[in-house]
């Protein structure tokens, strides 16, 4: 599985609310799937609600090439969305073969909000102190029932579970507003 630099360091991670450390390079809109009087989705825009949702999809590859998608939480801090899984789930065997994703989240409605696709690469997060600090921002996002020890590099549950963690930092994301008007917002971040 592959690692980041800045998912394994807390060097790189900003102080304070967990914001973002990175902002996209380009921002445009694409007047081919956008009304006429459409704007650009500012990022900032996008960020809130990445750190709003609470329910994202995540899809990864199957060792032979098929796709596979589930619903889970994540957590968006230091410039990455982050998400946990157990290391014999289905998602996790994924990662181990390629670690390419795609993060979905926004509404279930066609004439209101805003969706947004994530595509990036899926890093492990080993690092006790980061790992902590997500543990924090997930009981603080999800409530109790979310609230994880740390160890062994891993999110562990009073239930006896335990859970690897991932970074997301993105590539590129993609941003859909729906209804009046109609627009399709691209930032690149590489």
């Amino acid at each position: 599985m592959g690692t980041h630099p800045d998912t394994n360091t807390t060097a790189a991670a900003p102080a304070g609310d967990g914001g973002s450390a990175r902002r996209p390079v380009s921002t445009a809109l694409d007047p081919r799937y956008s009304t006429p009087d459409a704007e650009a989705v500012p990022w900032s825009t996008a960020e809130d609600l990445l750190h709003r949702s609470e329910v994202f999809w995540l899809t990864t590859v199957r060792p032979d090439g098929r796709p596979h998608v589930t619903p889970l939480l994540a957590v968006w801090q230091h410039g990455a969305l982050h998400f946990a899984t157990g290391a014999e789930e289905r998602k996790a065997r994924n990662l181990a073969q390629n670690q390419q994703v795609i993060l979905t989240t926004g509404t279930n409605t066609l004439s209101d909000g805003l969706d947004l696709v994530v595509e990036g690469e899926a890093c492990l997060v080993s690092d006790t102190d980061r790992l902590t600090s997500l543990a924090t921002a997930w009981s603080t996002k999800y409530g109790p029932d979310w609230a994880f020890e740390v160890a062994d590099g891993a999110f562990h549950h009073p239930d006896g579970a335990s859970a690897l963690v991932f970074a997301v930092l993105p590539h590129r994301v993609f941003g859909f507003t729906k209804g009046t008007p109609f627009s399709q917002t691209r930032w690149n971040f590489t």
